[in-house]
């Protein structure tokens, strides 16, 4: 295959004009292309007044003395060359392979703590393997589970073990569905292709931000629970992991509920919420960190507004998708200060796991078509500026600060909001304005400076006006913020060595709760890491 990179084109461009810019650049008629296959589609926003699309495309030649050409071309030139800021290389065909494990001599199955994305593709590596694992998840099947999350968001009746924390696919059911990530890993195409065959949309194949959707997510992860089934893994759902048994620095078994169950290998793909267990680990000496987390407030602003912010007067096409942005500002107190989890055409959603403590999170669609965008403004949280040295010293003090903002917001889960305006004058606000805050079960105008620490208030109030001049309009004084956002990461690691294992033999923390992923494709892939090390044992 031959990648083509950097091919721009006006957003009102046809599949038709982009074939001709394909044979342009490479200077082929059209019966010698076989097919294209778009792999990536971004948005250049810069020129207001010329927003194009950025395409990447893989083609695929019908007639060969063609394509040795251009392959020799390439070759002339270390397989890649550069034509009018085009960037064309050559491009190896992808495979994932899993090898079946020899599973007859071992009586005890791997077992997995959590069906968040890190536990759902350990799972269906280790079941296709053969080795027909036991995945343990402290919530409920996605079905019910939205019952619960519905409830809660009409009533303030929380169900701690059925939330948008726990439950079957993990926090992320319950989000965006981003699949954005930084990390560079071959494993990433794989994770994509088993999404899309599991009913994800096609198009997160190739666009540049790539999302889900929480409407299309809770179909995938029944689907993709119904793969590992099928491959002989086995799910408890409403089981949660007790304790561990532990001799001479092994694992031996486990609890779980009232029941035992024995293995050598216990993955812990338990998300950043998973208080309880980590508390029980810690009892039972496996080695843990504290570890730096973030922590702030959602911002809200008119979904249109947004738009018309990032793409001026052309902010009505039809072709163009909900406005996303990415801010960040370092302050001369050294603390960071940056916008996260942006949910275009979004709601604000309560994610709080305990009865007396309120917590945001951003959640969205795959239209992302709600009347208002919001995201995380968060600033940096150091293990310094936990109460004490202790391991689950974060624990404590996301606890502290969530149960600060639950008394601020009158009880009932009803969460403190402040126009940003009033934010900025230190006034309480009374009412709201152009832009009514999506937070339910309900939110209490008034003054967030009492449920926020104060080097996170005073971090805000500096950082914000810098935001707006990165994008002029962001300090929109009709924007509200909701209080408070405590789970951007997890706030401790359990420590594990280069084989992927605790200092306890046999249990391999893995994803987001143990400390090593920050979202749904980085889990998935250190889910995948961990799998493929227990793999190794069963050679």
């Amino acid at each position: 295959m031959i990648r083509i990179e950097e091919i721009k084109l006006p957003i009102n461009s046809s599949r038709t004009r982009l074939k001709e810019e394909i044979l342009r650049i490479l200077q082929v008629e059209a019966e010698d292309v076989e097919y294209y296959k778009l792999i990536k589609k971004a948005l250049d926003a810069r020129k207001k007044n010329n927003i194009q699309f950025v395409y990447t495309v893989d083609v695929i030649f019908s007639d060969e003395t063609v394509e040795k050409k251009l392959l020799t071309s390439l070759q002339e030139d270390k397989y890649t060359k550069v034509v009018n800021r085009h960037r064309i290389r050559k491009i190896e065909p992808y495979s994932y392979d899993i090898q079946r494990a020899n599973y007859t001599k071992h009586a005890q199955r791997p077992i997995i703590v959590g069906s968040g994305p890190a536990g759902l593709f350990a799972g269906l590596l280790l079941s296709k393997a053969g080795l027909e694992p036991l995945i343990i998840e402290k919530g409920k099947r996605v079905g019910e589970r939205v019952k619960d999350v519905r409830e809660f968001f009409n009533t303030g009746k929380l169900n701690t073990i059925s939330n948008i924390h726990f439950g079957e696919g993990g926090a992320g059911t319950f989000s965006d569905g981003k699949l954005y990530t930084l990390i560079n890993d071959h494993r990433t195409k794989y994770i994509f292709d088993e999404f899309i065959a599991a009913g994800a949309p096609t198009e997160i194949a190739y666009s540049a931000r790539p999302h889900i959707g929480t409407d299309n997510l809770r179909k995938v992860v029944q689907n993709l629970w119904e793969k590992i089934e099928r491959f002989g893994g086995e799910f408890l759902f409403e089981y949660e992991l007790k304790d561990v048994m532990i001799e001479n620095g092994i694992l031996k078994k486990i609890q779980v509920n009232d029941a035992y169950y024995e293995t050598s290998s216990l993955i812990l793909a338990v998300g950043n919420a998973a208080r309880n267990t980590f508390e029980m680990l810690h009892d039972r000496n496996v080695r843990m960190e504290a570890k730096p987390f973030s922590m702030g407030v959602r911002i809200e602003h008119p979904r249109e507004y947004i738009n018309k912010l990032q793409y001026g007067e052309s902010y009505k096409n039809p072709k163009l998708p909900s406005a996303n942005y990415k801010l960040a500002v370092h302050l001369k107190n050294g603390r960071g200060v940056y916008t996260f989890c942006m949910c275009p055409g979004g709601w604000v959603v309560p994610a709080a796991t305990e009865l007396d403590g309120v917590v945001t999170n951003g959640m969205s669609t795959f239209a992302q078509d709600n009347i208002n965008s919001n995201a995380a403004l968060l600033v940096n949280v150091t293990p310094e500026d936990f109460p004490s040295k202790d391991p689950l010293a974060g624990i404590e003090f996301q606890r502290i600060w969530e149960q600060k903002a639950f008394a601020c917001g009158g009880g009932d889960f009803y969460a403190p909001v402040q126009l940003l305006g009033d934010f900025l004058e230190d006034k309480p606000s009374t009412s709201y304005k152009s832009v009514i805050p999506s937070y339910k079960p309900g939110r209490t105008p008034g003054s967030i400076k009492e449920c926020l620490p104060d080097f996170v208030y005073e971090s805000l109030k500096e950082a914000i006006p810098l935001l707006d001049r990165k994008l002029p309009g962001f300090a929109y004084p009709s924007a509200a913020l909701t209080a408070i956002e405590t789970r951007s990461s997890s706030p401790v690691r359990i420590v594990r060595d280069d084989d992927f294992q605790s200092n306890i033999k046999g249990l391999y923390p893995a994803g987001e709760g143990a400390g090593y992923a920050g979202g749904i494709v980085s889990s998935a892939v250190d889910g995948m890491k961990v799998a493929e090390k227990i793999l190794v044992n069963y050679k």
